[in-house]
């Protein structure tokens, strides 16, 4: 590509760089909202911890909340296209430590009391 040439004015430059960008494992989400904002809350809870660790909390406005849905979306579908269906494992009967490697969120009861 020529490096003369003006870039389109939509694209955005990112820089990621190592030695300042943190990285954190979550195979947990809690996803709340009020009428102007959605929070999502990252975790990573393993077999024989109390407790899951929240790492990272996200606060974003719902438009953005939206656009991050749709870009999750498109990225499943092009991962499913690539690799097959991604399998949830279906609850066939099994507690969350059994079976596959997801749980189901309700097998845990209500979290924190607010809306999800």
């Amino acid at each position: 590509m020529d490096n003369n040439q003006p870039k389109p004015q939509n694209q955005l430059s990112i820089e990621l760089n190592p030695q300042t960008t943190k990285v954190s494992y979550s195979n947990l989400a809690i996803i709340s909202h009020s009428r102007s904002e959605f929070v999502l809350d990252f975790a990573t809870t393993l077999p024989g911890l109390p407790k899951a660790q929240v790492s990272d909390r996200i606060i974003m406005t719902p438009e953005h909340a939206k656009r991050l849905m749709n870009a999750l979306f498109d990225n499943v579908s092009k991962y499913e296209a690539q690799f097959g269906v991604i399998d949830l494992g279906g609850n066939k009967g099994q507690g969350p430590q059994q079976g596959g490697g997801t749980f189901n969120l309700a097998d845990f009861g209500p979290f924190g009391g607010g809306k999800n």
